[in-house]
């Protein structure tokens, strides 16, 4: 048998047919806070294309710079193109995600690979360790 998703003992369903107003109580404090203080004109637009996929009217992959913005339950189901400074990162939102960023799951760096010195690199760069 699956386990059923619960969030603070309501069901991924319960949470999409809650406004906002009602979902408010249930989330975390900074995001409660920060979604009552209201949208920046960069999450106006994500979320109305948000609302025009989910209606069928947008075709194209969301692809957004707002790394900012919080998962609601109207996000359920997309995939977002999130930047990471460089490129699109796709997104599936899942219902686990809900009261996260979508930065917090996307990453602006990648760990460090250093491989031997180029063509024209100084005396002092070319001395590579034995290890």
């Amino acid at each position: 048998m699956a386990k059923i998703f619960m969030y603070r003992g309501k069901t991924a369903e319960d949470l999409q047919k809650m406004s906002l107003s009602e979902l408010l109580p249930l989330l975390p404090a900074r995001t409660r806070r920060s979604l009552k203080r209201g949208s920046t004109t960069a999450q106006k637009a994500l979320f109305k294309k948000i609302k025009a996929a989910k209606a069928g009217k947008y075709k194209k992959q969301i692809k957004t710079h707002c790394r900012d913005a919080w998962i609601v339950p109207e996000m359920f189901g997309l995939q977002i193109g999130v930047h990471n400074g460089k490129e699109f990162i796709p997104l599936d939102i899942t219902p686990e995600m809900i009261g996260h960023a979508l930065g917090d799951f996307i990453l602006p760096t990648r760990d460090v690979k250093h491989a031997a010195p180029g063509i024209g690199a100084t005396r002092g760069s070319k001395a590579v360790s034995v290890k």
